[in-house]
């Protein structure tokens, strides 16, 4: 249900994260649900989802940490895009489904497009970074904080929140 393996390629040690709480990536609480104020909502970058998902899964282990804390995290349709353009595995497409699936991703509206530009004039060096632009944009009008980690890349873009990792962690 939740492995993404088949008899053809050879085992290899990985970290699964796609068996510890599906629902808690979806944030699938219904209209009129009342969301506890403890919860958090993360988007991810690019930079994040990749790591954890392909080759040595790296960040898999960060990730889990935020699922099992309750995290709510979503995947942009900016990040979607990116994510789906890359020489992927059937094996991380299908995690990448059952943690997040396609039709769950925050769109990309009128809304996140007008911060998205707002943005571009507020940043040094805007050119090049649209789709950085774009991402912090959703993640900003969505009220959510963004886990990166190009953090630097991110670092001047006014109001936008990235991920505690210190925290994130439990580090002191």
């Amino acid at each position: 249900m939740t492995g993404s393996s088949n008899g053809s390629r050879p085992a290899r040690p990985r970290t699964s994260i796609a068996s510890c709480g599906r629902f808690a990536s979806r944030g699938e609480a219904a209209a009129g649900d009342i969301v506890p104020d403890a919860l958090h909502v993360i988007h991810l970058d690019t930079s994040a989802l990749v790591d954890a998902l392909t080759g040595a899964r790296r960040s898999a282990p960060d990730l889990r940490l935020f699922i099992e804390r309750g995290e709510r995290i979503q995947l942009s349709a900016i990040v979607l895009y990116e994510w789906l353009r890359g020489p992927r595995q059937p094996g991380e497409l299908n995690d990448q489904e059952l943690l997040f699936p396609r039709d769950g991703a925050v769109p990309f509206g009128a809304t996140e497009a007008a911060r998205a530009a707002r943005l571009y004039t507020q940043v040094t060096r805007a050119r090049g970074r649209e789709i950085d632009l774009a991402i912090a944009a959703c993640a900003i009008a969505h009220g959510a904080s963004l886990w990166t980690l190009n953090r630097e890349d991110f670092a001047d873009i006014p109001d936008l929140v990235l991920a505690d990792d210190d925290k994130k962690r439990g580090d002191p």
